[in-house]
């Protein structure tokens, strides 16, 4: 059903239906008593019927003055043997009409709210206690045509009182003017009114002038008769225009401030379509907009059971507006969305919209968390299908080494010199340490997958930690070391940092030939120290930099006594010790593998020294 009448709507309506009827009774010389107050109270009626309960004891009024005035000659002048029966019809018609309208508003609203009840128990229940509060707990928006707040009615009233007076005696005192001169005087006053007070006053304020024209300015004067017709019109047509101007005026102001809640509903919109395409898209990030722009708490919740679970919420209590109640609004299949509101809260459509936006953020916040779970899920299948690889080839290789040369040893039934023994141990010590190397970098793999790396991060010096890391390396006595002596130390983890040259170095040796060896060169480079791993082999070309540092690959794919996992785990350390690593073209031919790691902010004293 639609909704009522307002008053600034109905009043003028039924004045200019009334007007009509009266020029009716006018043009036709008259109709009985009982008629014309019959015709009054069924236009009354209707526009009782279908306006605000407020607006029926204007209505009555406004009836009542029609149908005292218009029931016999002369026209416009109150008969007081009519006016109390016409008064009590009015009254009576007016007071049954407005009843009859309100409880079919009533009814019509309770038909929805069931309508709404029975929605929800088609959805498992869900949203029972969601349309309960909606039916019970939102606001009603004032309508486009709502009178303006009851300071501004009562500045609106006191002006009216001023002015009207004022201009009445201006009116009279001086010359004497033509009644729609009179009547454009009036009209003025009632223009300030209105943009004062609203249409409310305005609607007085006309009538008053009305009145005041007829008693000071309709001859005979001082009378509420009125002898000539062409006055009865303009009396009327002034009221009429009054009313009309009056309404168009508040309509125009009560549209502007619209426009301007508008205008701020598209700005707090605007700003949350800002917040979440910039990457903040979580539904705390909704509720936090929402809590700062109604200043009360706001709960996302969830329904888990057949309860009501707090998914996220902002605000508080404190400061900000005292909310009269909470809105309860719908969010999802089973979300909902708890705001405490108060007459300054924005209104219902904005509030939809944010429950809109903070199920949509939490149903990406899940995707997301999904998709990260089904990333790691897809990570671990792929390492334990390599790893089964690896063990199937690269390990078995040393195994079979160590296992050849020890049961060749085994045998009795041949007698190997001293030199075929030192042959076959050289190898199996080989195997061994190859199967050593494997084996941990394999267990270095696994602690960066599991994200069991933790640093201990110390000052360090880089020319204790290289040679270590070339220790157990074989042919590491072609490496050459150019560290300076004055390079400052290390913020870094020295086991850490031990692993990751080892690798670095063992794969340069790898690839480097004989008369070119490989190199560790350290240089400071602003707040860093920069390792550089140098070798002459073959290179890497630039497209497949990024995937020598994936587990399990290698160049072309080719097997070298490795799974490769050397540059996978020296990048996972070097990123878990803060630091980073790149692969560079050697001048002259091979790969450069930088490493850059802070420069420590503690200096060695004199007393450490």
């Amino acid at each position: 059903m639609r909704d009522s009448l307002p008053a600034a709507v109905a009043l003028p309506a039924l004045f200019v239906v009334s007007l009509l009827f009266a020029a009716f009774v006018v043009a036709v010389g008259g109709l009985p008593a009982d008629a014309v107050t019959a015709g009054e109270a069924g236009i009354v009626g209707w526009f009782s019927f279908r306006s605000q309960p407020a607006t029926a004891p204007l209505l009555g009024l406004l009836g009542w003055f029609f149908a005292a005035s218009f029931s016999a000659q002369p026209f416009a002048a109150i008969h007081l043997s009519q006016a109390p029966v016409a008064a009590v019809v009015l009254g009576v018609v007016t007071s049954t009409a407005s009843a009859a309208g309100a409880v079919r508003r009533r009814s019509a609203s309770r038909a929805t709210t069931n309508g709404s009840a029975d929605s929800a128990d088609g959805d498992a229940g869900i949203l029972d206690d969601v349309a309960m509060a909606r039916s019970a707990g939102t606001r009603r928006r004032p309508h486009a045509l709502a009178s303006l707040s009851w300071r501004r009615q009562v500045l609106g009233l006191l002006t009216s009182a001023v002015l009207l007076p004022i201009a009445t005696v201006l009116l009279t005192t001086t010359a004497r003017h033509a009644l729609a001169d009179v009547a454009l005087g009036y009209l003025l006053v009632v223009l300030v009114v209105t943009m004062i007070g609203g249409v409310w006053v305005a609607i007085a304020a006309a009538l008053s002038a009305g009145l005041l024209i007829n008693w000071y300015f309709s001859p005979p004067v001082h009378t509420w008769t009125i002898d000539a017709p062409e006055n009865i019109a303009s009396i009327l047509l002034f009221v009429a225009v009054a009313l009309s101007v009056s309404f168009l005026v508040h309509l125009s102001a009560r549209r502007a401030q619209l426009a301007e809640a508008r205008r701020r509903e598209a700005d707090l919109l605007l700003a949350l379509a800002e917040r979440l395409l910039g990457g903040d898209d979580s539904p705390q990030a909704v509720l936090d907009e929402l809590a700062k722009e109604t200043g009360s708490p706001v709960v996302l919740e969830e329904r888990c059971g057949g309860t009501w679970v707090t998914v996220a919420k902002a605000g508080s209590a404190a400061g900000g507006n005292d909310p009269q109640h909470a809105a309860i609004l719908p969010a999802g299949a089973a979300l909902r969305l708890v705001v405490g509101v108060s007459a300054e809260s924005p209104p219902d459509r904005l509030l939809r919209a944010y429950a809109a936006q903070a199920a949509a953020a939490l149903e990406r916040q899940r995707l997301r968390i999904q998709a990260s779970q089904a990333e790691a899920l897809a990570a671990g299948n792929r390492m334990r299908t390599a790893l089964l690889a690896a063990v199937s080839h690269d390990l078995r290789t040393p195994l079979a080494s160590i296992k050849a040369g020890v049961s060749t040893l085994r045998q009795t039934d041949i007698q190997w010199s001293p030199s075929d023994v030192a042959e076959l141990l050289s190898s199996v010590d080989q195997a061994t340490d190859q199967l050593d190397a494997l084996i941990a970098n394999l267990l270095d793999m696994s602690r960066i997958h599991t994200g069991a790396v933790q640093p201990f991060l110390r000052p360090t010096a880089l020319e204790e930690v290289a040679p270590l890391a070339l220790a157990g390396l074989a042919d590491a006595e072609r490496v050459q070391l150019d560290i300076p002596e004055d390079l400052p130390l290390i913020a870094t983890d020295p086991g850490l940092l031990e692993r990751v040259l080892a690798n670095l170095v063992a794969n340069a040796l790898r690839h480097s030939p004989p008369h070119l060896p490989p190199a560790v060169v350290a240089r400071i480079r602003g707040e860093k120290v920069r390792i550089d791993v140098v070798d002459h082999g073959p290179g890497i070309p630039p497209h497949a930099r990024d995937r020598v540092f994936q587990p399990f690959q290698q160049l072309d794919d080719r097997r070298g006594g490795g799974v490769g996992l050397g540059l996978a785990v020296a990048r996972g350390f070097v990123e878990a010790l803060g630091g980073e690593i790149h692969v560079l073209e050697t001048p002259g031919g091979g790969v450069t593998m930088r490493v850059e790691l802070p420069i420590s902010a503690y200096v060695p004293s004199d007393i450490d020294a």
